[in-house]
């Protein structure tokens, strides 16, 4: 009894010289290397502990038991970390994919968006355009009742021909632009 505080003070002594040189030379020892020496200077101290007859042979036996678990441990403990490491490259490596993708839906957002002003801006450009047409067509509309009425019928263009038809209505200049009411419409109607 009076050999078991000196061994409880070497224990507590080497534990700490571990301890000082495990954080001295953290980056330089792997996890296996750390838990195999903590684990055989535990079993050492706890088999010359257990076996009183031969204390020796004790903390022989516990080093190789205590080095081979705390090895084990070790492992485990390094295992864990590359799993970690390597999910955490797989979240990053989503994440950067996910962005991409995001970009490159709002590139083709706005690629869209251009090509629809572009289109819009055609159409408003076209309509102008046929629009200093339509007094031609009026004037042509103008002449058939003079027409019908000296009886030059025959001489007069069909009243419901397919060009004649396109001049009843009038260009809705306002086509494509959502702000105005039927910008679905080319050519504008009536709202009763």
């Amino acid at each position: 009894m009076k050999k078991l505080p000196y061994i409880f003070s070497l224990l507590l002594a080497v534990v700490i010289l571990m301890q000082s040189a495990a954080a001295q030379a953290q980056s330089k020892v792997s996890p296996q290397a750390k838990g195999a020496i903590i684990g055989g200077l535990g079993g050492a101290a706890a088999g010359a502990i257990i076996n009183k007859k031969n204390r020796v042979v004790g903390g022989a036996v516990g080093a190789a038991a205590g080095a081979g678990t705390g090895y084990m441990i070790g492992r485990n403990i390094q295992n864990r970390k590359k799993a970690e490491a390597a999910e955490a490259a797989r979240v990053a490596e989503a994440n950067r994919a996910a962005r991409a993708e995001r970009a490159a839906a709002a590139a083709r957002a706005e690629r869209n968006a251009l090509a629809k002003r572009a289109e819009a801006a055609e159409r408003k450009a076209a309509l102008a355009q046929a629009q200093p047409q339509q007094p031609q067509l009026l004037q042509q509309q103008a002449l058939q009742p003079t027409a019908m009425a000296t009886g030059f019928a025959a001489a007069a263009a069909p009243m419901y021909s397919n060009n004649s038809m396109a001049g009843a209505y009038l260009p809705n200049n306002s086509y494509g632009d959502r702000s105005t009411p039927y910008a679905s419409s080319e050519v504008r109607r009536k709202s009763w």
